[in-house]
């Protein structure tokens, strides 16, 4: 059971996100996960530019640090995400990252996988940006068993409790992935999502070579 967590926060060691990404990654490798942390801020990741080579060929045109940082989630069975609220969103690292992940969307290549999200903030939106976290993990197919937002307010303390949180949280990610828990509701979600995928790769399949092969070796299309 191999578990990554991605750190979307330009501040270093300093990082509050940083403590409650560990922090799940500490519970999840108690239960038994083998855990590995990528601090996204420090790679270069350069910005998508639409081209969709990517749907193409199944590779991406930038010489950069994504496509190392793309197969260890490929490799992965579970994925936490941790980002502080920037503005009411991510940081531009964590949203450059996603950009770049049409692909994965379009083949829904996380399907099987499990996630979950931390975030803090400030004044507000922690518990917003965990939202949009998990949501993207979604998207991309995964099953999330749920996340950790703290706002701090000014008082550093805080974050001590929601370690402990986030601690639990990531016990709880590796029984998910042991047991190969299913959620009705993201089912649904997943199966509209494949559907829709489906659809687009199919009506793109002249040029988009790549995806429609994959559909079509993994049985997703007749």
């Amino acid at each position: 059971m191999k578990i990554l967590g991605i750190n979307g926060s330009p501040r270093g060691s300093r990082s509050q996100t940083l403590r409650l990404v560990q922090a799940v990654l500490d519970g999840a490798e108690s239960a038994g996960a083998d855990v590995e942390l990528v601090d996204v801020t420090k790679l270069r990741i350069e910005y998508c530019n639409g081209c969709l080579v990517c749907c193409e060929r199944g590779e991406c045109v930038k010489n950069d640090d994504f496509a190392e940082l793309y197969q260890k989630m490929l490799d992965c069975d579970g994925i936490v995400l941790g980002s502080p609220n920037y503005i009411d969103s991510v940081t531009a690292q964590v949203k450059t990252m996603f950009d770049r992940m049409a692909d994965a969307i379009h083949c829904q290549m996380f399907l099987g996988k499990y996630g979950c999200a931390v975030s803090t903030a400030g004044g507000s939106g922690a518990d917003e940006v965990v939202a949009y976290l998990n949501r993207v993990l979604q998207t991309l197919g995964a099953n999330t068993v749920g996340g950790i937002g703290v706002v701090l307010a000014g008082d550093p303390e805080t974050i001590v409790p929601a370690e402990g949180r986030a601690y639990e949280l990531g016990k709880k990610l590796a029984r998910a992935i042991e047991k190969k828990e299913t959620y009705p509701e993201q089912e649904e979600l997943h199966a509209a999502m494949c559907d829709r995928m489906r659809a687009l790769v199919t009506a793109n399949k002249d040029r988009w070579h790549h995806e429609y092969d994959y559909w079509k070796e993994t049985g997703r299309i007749p």
